[in-house]
Parts: structure tokens; C-alpha cells; sequence
């Protein structure tokens, strides 16, 4: 086998996340390819050797897998945001299940063999228009092309593919996204090049929320032109007006993002309309949530996420919680009822100053919450928890806070991960630190995607 050399074989699994491991015929190692389906006929080109397998991509699907079905989303191929909307949703639960409890398995092995009960999946309450949240990108929709608003085209850096039949988002979602599409176009401006760093346009950042149905709306631009954006503002108040929106449009606001990264970055922002938040509810408990704050994109999905963790603690009377890497102080405010206290520690300040604002809003004196790095903060807190809430990004918990957060030598650790690869990780670390895995399931928030949220239950 060498690089450039094209091949054909059978997607014979999927190893978290998205690395399908295709049998080539008449080769000597397995080829790792993105974007395949278990059981798929494919042809492949090699593009990187390794130590014992090779790298590709797929450039073609000979046959489909006997487990396929017609995708329920025009976009699907061309948009990178999903992978297994080919898959009926058992079968997505089943792959995702057996995916997590592999690495899950792994690690425990290696860190000496505790046996463990495994709760299985549980799926998300809905499968489609479930996102309450999302980054739109413009771009062309090829070089040198008609201007896009959407997702970036699977593979590609810079293509951008309209995705105004998207099914992971509801109607408003879409018709926010054409309108905008519509006025950046009439404008004339181009969108930010990425390459140049010349352009206006950047992103288009949509919220709303499940439960209350307030929807908040963010044009991210570069500071490289000054256009009237009132009239942007006020086509997307008269789909309300008109009644083309199930939602209410809580608030429209403009923010400046001159960096060089291809990231939403807030550098200013101003308010065009409304309110710059937007309220959603979970469990009963309302949250304010601000443009850039983080809160789990599957509203309802994130219910039966946080019913797990607080099944998974237990008995909390009288017990002093630590809620790390907390965000709007969603878990800390659902354990805050049936606990002495909970500390929540977030580094975006403004997620702290929401979550401060939700206790408020939800009565709960005993809750509060730190702005900064845990690996900073950790040192600062002045009391000792009785037990550990771990909610970390999807790159997992620093080494170094993870030592500082095992000094505190609490019996039970509850550990939330967004990337089950950044958890099996960081068991590595626990288990060599005296802690064992007792319970362990995942939470699919992402349907139609590679992604699946994991929880574990540990104790020393």
C-alpha cells in the first residue's frame, strides 16, 4: 500500500468519532476514512501512512449499507455538519452506545479492571429540530460564487452550503437564515475572506429556546464597512409581524469580530432590537442566556442529561457541591434544592454573570459562582466539597486542575463529557489517583451526528 494508491473495500465499523475502518481488498492494513456508514462497499484514496494502518478518504459508495435509509435532510452529502442521517435512530443509539462503553471499556482496563454497571444510552427526546443553537457561516457557495449562509461544505474549508432545508433546527431557524441571506446580498458587500482578511460579513449566530420560544439573533461582522443594518432588523421583526415565525424574537443585536480566527468573537456588540438574552427553561428552573454563554443545544435533551447526573449523585442533604466549568449554572441551581451549597466556577464571565442572575431569578440562596480557570480559581474557594460535578470542554479537565480537583480527596465525582475520548483520558489519570468507575451511560444531545454526551459516576 502507498499514498496516492486507490482502493475498494467494506466500512467494516466506526471508532468514536467518525473514523470508519474499511477493509481494503488485497491490502496488507486497514484504511481509516471519515464520513462512512458501517457496512458501505467503498472506494477510497490513501492519503497518509502510519504505523500499522493508513488514512484516506472516501471518493465514492459503491454500495450502500443493508442498514441505510434516504436521508431526511436535501442537504445531507454536501453539508459537513452530520454524518448518520442515513442511519435509522436505533441504529445511530446502538453505534453511539457501543462506540462510548468501547473507550469506556478500554480505559477502565487499563487502569486495573474495575467492574462497573453500564446504564446503557438514552435518546434524545427529538431527532430533528432539536438545536437550539446555531453558528451560520457566509462564504461562496464555490470560488469566486454567489454568496452563502450556512454550513461549510463536508471536507472543505471554505465552501459554504445554504442550508435553508436543514432538518437539526426548526422553521424559524430557516427563515431567519434566508431573510439575512436576502439582505446581505441586496447590500452588495462581500463576505469575510478568511485567506485575505478583507470582507464584511462573518457569521450568523440564531438561539432560541424550547420551552419559552424566545428567539435571539446575532449578525457577527468585521468592522470593515458601516452599512444601516435597521432595515436587516426590521425584515426579520416583520416575519414575526407576518406571522411566518412560530417564535417571539426576544432581542436582534449587531457584534464587531475583526479577528484573524475563524471563530465568533465578541469585540463589541450593539443592540438593534429587543434585549440582548433570552429566557429558557429546564426542570422547572428558568435560565437567562446571553449571546455567547454556554447552554446544551438539545434543550430537552439536556433535561434527561442533568436527570442522569443528579440520579447519579444521590443523597445531597447537607452536602457542599463543586459545579467546575459550570456555564449559566444549570447543574449547580438543579442540585442547589436539595443541597447546603453549590459553587459553580465558569471562565466566561458572561455565563457567571448570567448563572448569578438565574439564582436570583429562581429564588436559590445557596448557590455561587466564581468567574475564572478552574486550574486558577480552584485555589481560591476556601472550603473543601463533599462531592465533584465535572462538566469540562470537549478538550476534558487541564492535568493540572485534575490533580488539584483529586486533592480534594471527595468520595463521589460525577464527570459530564461532551467528547467521551477527553473522559476515557482523564480515567487514566483518576483511577491511578485511587478512583473507581461504579456507573457509566451516555445521552445522545446530537442526533444525525457523530457527537453523544457521556456520564460517569466515580468514587474513591
Amino acid at each position: 500500500m502507498k499514498k496516492g494508491q486507490m482502493l475498494e473495500g467494506t466500512v467494516e465499523r466506526i471508532d468514536y468519532p467518525n473514523k470508519g475502518v474499511v477493509k481494503a481488498e488485497g491490502a496488507d492494513r486497514p484504511v481509516v476514512v471519515k464520513n462512512a456508514i458501517p457496512g458501505q462497499k467503498v472506494r477510497v484514496s490513501v492519503n497518509k501512512m502510519r504505523k500499522g494502518r493508513a488514512e484516506g478518504r472516501v471518493l465514492e459508495v459503491l454500495e450502500p449499507s443493508p442498514l441505510e435509509i434516504p436521508s431526511p435532510c436535501p442537504h445531507f452529502g454536501q453539508c459537513g455538519g452530520c454524518a448518520y442521517q442515513t442511519l435509522p435512530y436505533e441504529e445511530q443509539l446502538r453505534l453511539k452506545e457501543s462506540q462510548v462503553k468501547g473507550l469506556l471499556d478500554e480505559a477502565i482496563q487499563k487502569g486495573g479492571g474495575h467492574d462497573y454497571q453500564w446504564d446503557g444510552i438514552k435518546a434524545s427526546p427529538r431527532t430533528d429540530a432539536y438545536r437550539n443553537k446555531m453558528e451560520f457561516t457566509f462564504g461562496d457557495e464555490y470560488k469566486e460564487g454567489p454568496l452563502a449562509l450556512g454550513m461549510h461544505r463536508r471536507g472543505s474549508f471554505h465552501d459554504i452550503v445554504n442550508v435553508n432545508e436543514c432538518q437539526i433546527v426548526d422553521e424559524d431557524f430557516r427563515a431567519v437564515l434566508e431573510a439575512t441571506l436576502a439582505f446581505a446580498r441586496e447590500s452588495g458587500l462581500p463576505y469575510y475572506h478568511r485567506m485575505r482578511h478583507q470582507g464584511y460579513f462573518r457569521h450568523l449566530l440564531v438561539r432560541k429556546a424550547a420551552r419559552t420560544g424566545q428567539i435571539l439573533v446575532d449578525l457577527v461582522t468585521t468592522t470593515q464597512a458601516s452599512p444601516d443594518l435597521a432595515p436587516w432588523a426590521d425584515r426579520l421583526l416583520e416575519l414575526e409581524r407576518s406571522g411566518r415565525l412560530k417564535g417571539h424574537i426576544a432581542g436582534i443585536l449587531h457584534t464587531s469580530n475583526d479577528s484573524l480566527a475563524d471563530v465568533v468573537k465578541d469585540e463589541g456588540t450593539e443592540l438593534l432590537f429587543g434585549q440582548d438574552y433570552f429566557y429558557e427553561e429546564i426542570l422547572g428552573l428558568r435560565f437567562k442566556i446571553t449571546p455567547f454563554s454556554f447552554f446544551q443545544t438539545n434543550s430537552l435533551g439536556a433535561e434527561v442529561l442533568y436527570e442522569t447526573a443528579r440520579s447519579y449523585i444521590g443523597e445531597t442533604k447537607d452536602k457542599v457541591i463543586f459545579d467546575l466549568y459550570s456555564g449559566t449554572g444549570t447543574i449547580a441551581q438543579i442540585l442547589a434544592p436539595v443541597a447546603k451549597k453549590v459553587t459553580g466556577v465558569e471562565i466566561v464571565e458572561e455565563a457567571v454573570e448570567a448563572a448569578r442572575e438565574n439564582a436570583r431569578l429562581n429564588s436559590l440562596e445557596n448557590c455561587t459562582f466564581w468567574a475564572g480557570d478552574v486550574l486558577k480559581v480552584i485555589d481560591e474557594l476556601g472550603e473543601v466539597p463533599d462531592l465533584i460535578v465535572l462538566d469540562p470542554p470537549r478538550d476534558g479537565v487541564h492535568p493540572k486542575a485534575l490533580e488539584k480537583i483529586i486533592g480534594f480527596g471527595v468520595e463521589k465525582m460525577v464527570y459530564i463529557a461532551c467528547k467521551p475520548t477527553s473522559l476515557a483520558r482523564d480515567l487514566e489519570t483518576l483511577q491511578g489517583r485511587g478512583y473507581h468507575v461504579e456507573r457509566a451511560g451516555c445521552i445522545d444531545l446530537f442526533p444525525g451526528t457523530v457527537h453523544v454526551e457521556a456520564v460517569a459516576l466515580l468514587a474513591r
